[in-house]
């Protein structure tokens, strides 16, 4: 497994925790780095980077959840292929350093990993939504 796909894992633990525990990110960030100790810093620096910034966006991010997956309330996406989703936008609407194809590949490929059996193409179909009309949602969410 790459440095950036374990990021990502590690993202999406965080993104976890911090939906069950409702702390500060900085908190959680502290004691999740005590529990892995001798981690590659890149690594560390990937996954703590897209976890902050996702934080930070979570509503509006939210919303555009919301909006993209018609017929699917927010609150009945399964909580891994909600923070799969989440850590993905950020990346397509924030990153510029990340290209977009591979970001909804390790979407998907996280997905497949750790969720249900079709988890991986309701990524797809969410990313994929908002890949095709971006700017419009871009502007529409204030994303830029």
């Amino acid at each position: 497994m790459g440095k950036r796909r374990k990021s990502r894992v590690l993202t999406l633990q965080l993104l976890y925790q911090y939906e069950i525990r409702k702390e500060p990110p900085r908190k959680l960030l502290r004691e999740f780095w005590k529990e892995r100790k001798g981690l590659d810093k890149d690594i560390r620096s990937f996954a703590e980077s897209i976890f902050i910034g996702t934080v930070e966006q979570i509503e509006k991010i939210d919303e555009l959840i919301s909006e993209l997956s018609l017929n699917w309330k927010l609150s009945r996406i399964s909580m891994i292929d909600k923070n799969i989703l989440r850590s993905a936008i950020y990346e397509i609407c924030f990153r510029e350093d990340i290209p977009q194809k591979v970001t909804v590949d390790e979407a998907i490929e996280l997905a497949k990993q750790y969720s249900g059996d079709d988890a991986g193409s309701f990524i797809n179909g969410i990313l994929d939504s908002l890949l095709k009309d971006r700017e419009r949602y871009m502007g529409k969410f204030s994303l830029i």
